[in-house]
């Protein structure tokens, strides 16, 4: 099994921690959001970002 480096350790951790950020950003536009153009578009973007994010859980808060 070979060992992770540390700079690659640190580099994944920030990564996760900049898609979390931006999750969190698109998912306040989400909700702030008037048209159904724009929330299709911002749902798209979570979705590149992350492709395993639940989306339902967003959609349930605009409920």
């Amino acid at each position: 099994m070979s060992k992770i480096s540390v700079k690659r350790r640190q580099f994944k951790i920030r990564m996760k921690r900049k898609r979390k950020e931006k999750i969190k950003k698109l998912k306040k536009e989400y909700l702030a959001a008037k048209t159904k153009e724009k929330k299709k578009k911002i749902i798209e973007k979570i979705k590149r970002k992350a492709p395993n994010y639940p989306v339902e859980e967003i959609l349930k808060l605009q409920k």
